[in-house]
């Protein structure tokens, strides 16, 4: 491709085409570990830029890879070819209990405006106030309110995208195309699908029960399948009351092991912080305090002491009613991330792979004995937070060791999360970092499911390739 002929190519779209270095360097980077510096910069106007987009790409046999707020944790935003940033797609019609929104829409805006309404759209994740509704999409984001509102996949009612041929198409309207998705579901071996309430790894083919739910392949694609051009989305009423508790523990395994019984109290919201990151909250810590859970209730607020007091081993800190209050302490879970950050000494940083395994909550305590001999074995150290109500915690790994380990170690830990009926990614997707084991996670019939799926929608595989399947697999 010359550079003439591409930009003859490109003067059809109506938005910007960036080819300065200094732009395609800011471009070749997120909030991952990885660096790929693409070759083309297109921020569209309109949905019409985004088909031309693909055609050139198409034509050129080029990758198109789409970006959002590039705020992905994985390198899902990431490639060698054509970047599309869908920042001006940022449509929000808002109707009684749906929204329908543009890829480019930040979450942020829409909390606020929905809140105007009295309303809200459930996932939560905690870079919410920063990240694109495309991004939260197309990794099938959740948070802490999954636990009662599920993740991002059960919040969606209709997909508009357009395909690696150009074609725009609305899901799951398009009955042809949704037929040939349902005839790939009915064939899914059962058998290797994790067991859990959250997942983000492969395709979630496994969401699809009928025509009505076809569009869910798209949740969590990643760019791979069809770039979004917009969704309508379920709105919630948001809750009149809500009640947090704080509650401290001197051993993380007693924590998570009060878990399932928590879970039987019905509550919105359960959370783990370990002591790391508590080190980092506005607040004085007792001494034997080791880790602690957030557990909140929306609703049947009506004698939440005595059902919290019963199902738990540690000793509560605080009930909290005031909403200001409660926000303060979301807030400061919400920077766990940030705080796990400042706590990895750069020197000892690995790639982060096995940042966001998810296995049913019934598990959890054997998950936390797999990450304490993982430490033993590698020599390594470990941030941990996330959403223990959903069996899904984050870990921040440092060691002083080479770089080249961290698939050993990333296959130490994948291999024992499977065998806990757990994925790999809860939330935050496979990207650059855990392609490489989906076929391991989901066997070879699957993985066969996944490649024939983005032979549909991707035939010239120009979407987003090498993200959750490859050609090496």
């Amino acid at each position: 491709m010359s550079t003439a002929e591409a930009r003859k190519f490109l003067q059809e779209i109506s938005g910007q085409v960036l080819w300065d270095e200094d732009i395609l360097r800011f471009y070749s980077v997120d909030a991952s570990s990885y660096q790929i510096i693409p070759e083309i910069v297109i921020v569209p106007k309109n949905e019409k830029d985004v088909v031309t987009a693909v055609k050139f790409a198409k034509k050129f046999q080029k990758s198109i890879t789409v970006r959002g707020a590039g705020t992905g944790l994985v390198g899902n935003s990431l490639n060698d070819g054509i970047i599309l940033d869908m920042r001006n797609l940022d449509l929000v019609k808002i109707k009684r209990d749906s929204v329908v929104v543009g890829p480019g829409t930040r979450k942020g805006e829409l909390d606020k405006m929905l809140k105007r309404r009295g309303k809200f759209f459930p996932p939560n994740p905690s870079i919410g106030r920063y990240c694109s509704v495309g991004g939260m999409l197309g990794n099938n984001s959740s948070g802490s309110r999954s636990l009662k509102y599920g993740s991002t996949i059960d919040n969606v009612l209709e997909i508009t995208f357009v395909d690696g041929n150009g074609n725009r198409i609305t899901l799951p309207q398009d009955s042809k195309i949704g037929k040939k998705i349902l005839a790939l579901a009915k064939k899914i071996d059962w058998t290797r699908i994790p067991s859990t309430t959250k997942n983000s790894s492969g395709y979630r083919i496994d969401g699809v029960m009928s025509i009505r739910d076809t569009h869910k392949v798209i949740v969590g694609s990643e760019g791979t399948l069809g770039i979004i051009v917009s969704a309508e989305l379920k709105i919630k009423d948001i809750p009149k009351k809500r009640t947090l508790y704080i509650i401290e523990y001197d051993s993380p395994k007693n924590a998570v092991e009060d878990c399932p019984c928590i879970l039987k109290t019905k509550p919105a919201a359960v959370e783990f912080v370990d002591v790391q990151t508590l080190k980092h909250f506005e607040i004085e810590l007792a001494r034997n305090v080791t880790c602690m859970l957030f557990v909140e209730y929306d609703s049947r607020l009506t004698g939440t002491d005595r059902k919290i007091s019963r199902a738990i081993t540690g000793r509560i800190r605080q009930k909290i009613n005031s909403e200001r209050e409660i926000q303060k302490w979301w807030e400061m879970r919400n920077m766990s991330l940030y705080y796990s950050l400042e706590l990895t000494n750069p020197k000892h940083t690995i790639p982060q792979i096995l940042e966001d395994a998810a296995v049913p909550v019934k598990n959890l305590t054997a998950l936390f004995k797999i990450i304490e001999n993982l430490n033993e074995k590698f020599k390594t150290n470990t941030i941990m937070y996330g959403h223990a109500g959903s069996g899904n915690i984050h870990l921040r790994l440092q060691a002083d060791r080479q770089t080249q380990d961290i698939k050993r170690i990333a296959t130490y830990y994948f291999t024992r999360v499977l065998r806990l009926g757990g994925s790999i990614s809860g939330e935050h997707g496979d990207g650059l970092a855990r392609t490489w084991f989906v076929r391991r996670q989901y066997g070879q019939e699957n993985y066969k499911i996944f490649k024939q799926l983005k032979g549909i929608l991707d035939p010239h595989n120009i979407l987003n390739p090498g993200k959750i399947v490859s050609k090496a697999g």
